[in-house]
């Protein structure tokens, strides 16, 4: 079922991909151009903020810091932030990562907060650490007033961790027109799935991390028969935003121009019709053949990487190199692997695998890359 036109629809301001100073460096957040943005977002009436231990290496912490909690008062936002999983060791890191995270960001509750990515390699962690158990005391605590996780697996460990821990108000999923009917990452299952034990969604990656609104001329132009006013951003929030349940659409920005096309999105906001729906339909099968990698550069392969490359990097210019050639992403290309490794020196160990939300073979992708641009 889907939303009505009398619904107001959040609008969440996603800080995993700020703008940088330098775009070599996940550090270097322009903490100025963030200000201005999220002045401008506030000031049309949307306050929802989305964060992580580990974004920008822990500057998207410090970029809420800076541009909300030390210029707004407390109760003029609402901020979510993750449980760094993959951190944990022992029980008592629950409280020792909860406590610096909120210290981070300047607060003393959070509104909401999830445990970060439940999936087949991080479950056993987070109960192994009892990280269940600490979810429950912190929202009796009052120190979370919500509580939830974050999903990147199959529906069936989605469905087994909510029947096992019946103690969640929301589930973060990864949703948007492409996935939906993909029979690897099963979107709509997991959605359903949410649905029917009548949990709040929150969508992140409605955009699959930039790659729908990157589209060549002949995939776009149905959408434009049907529209031309209308920005690839729109047809992706809409759909995202027109699904059951769906409380809060993250979306990450990288420019002041992001952030004013996606606030008039939701400021006037319109579910998808149904022709809309058809034509998105049509066009999904047309992005999947144009996409070589379906990439969302969540980059979380790239902290279990041993051979530091940069794998979301170099799938972005792989993409880029096949979809408009040219010679300018083997320059980039050299340019990345002067100061990480280059795609040929993937020793094919795996480690990136239980860590790909897209469930790609990244080795045998890393190979196409290497072809691509290695060879002389």
């Amino acid at each position: 079922m889907k939303k009505t036109m009398k619904e107001k629809e959040i609008f969440g301001f996603g800080m995993m991909r700020l703008p940088l100073l330098n775009p070599n460096d996940q550090k270097s957040v322009d903490f100025n151009l963030v200000k201005e943005m999220v002045d401008y977002y506030m000031s049309h009436g949307f306050n929802y903020f989305d964060t992580s231990y580990a974004y920008h290496e822990g500057q998207s912490e410090a970029a809420f810091k800076k541009a909300v909690s030390d210029r707004y008062p407390r109760e003029s936002y609402k901020l979510a932030d993750k449980m760094p999983t993959w951190l944990l060791t022992k029980s008592e890191d629950n409280q020792k990562y909860f406590d610096e995270m909120l210290k981070r960001n300047g607060v003393n509750y959070f509104d909401n907060f999830f445990i970060h990515n439940i999936n087949q390699a991080w479950l056993p962690i987070a109960e192994k650490n009892k990280t269940f158990d600490f979810m429950e005391k912190i929202k009796k605590e009052g120190k979370a007033k919500q509580i939830g996780f974050s999903f990147h697996d199959q529906p069936e460990l989605l469905e087994k961790v909510l029947d096992k821990y019946p103690i969640f108000d929301f589930v973060q999923l990864e949703l948007n027109y492409l996935d939906w009917e993909d029979p690897i990452l099963n979107a709509k299952k997991c959605h359903e799935i949410c649905v029917k034990h009548g949990l709040k969604i929150f969508v992140m990656e409605p955009l699959k991390g930039g790659s729908l609104v990157n589209l060549p001329e002949h995939v776009i132009k149905p959408l434009k028969n049907v529209n031309p006013n209308l920005s690839l951003a729109n047809w992706a929030l809409r759909f995202a935003a027109s699904q059951e349940n769906v409380e809060v659409v993250l979306s990450g920005m990288t420019s002041m121009e992001d952030m004013k096309d996606n606030t008039d999105t939701f400021t006037n906001f319109k579910p998808l019709t149904d022709k809309e729906t058809e034509t998105l339909e049509c066009v999904s099968d047309k992005v999947r053949e144009s996409i070589p990698i379906p990439c969302s550069y969540c980059k979380y392969c790239v902290e279990h990487c041993p051979s530091n490359i940069p794998i979301p990097e170099f799938f972005n210019l792989y993409n880029a190199q096949e979809q408009s050639g040219g010679t300018l992403h083997k320059f980039y290309y050299n340019t990345l692997a002067t100061t990480h490794t280059k795609a040929s020196e993937c020793t094919e160990c795996g480690e990136c695998l239980n860590y790909c939300t897209q469930k790609l073979n990244i080795p045998e992708f890393m190979k196409k890359v290497s072809e691509t641009f290695d060879m002389e």
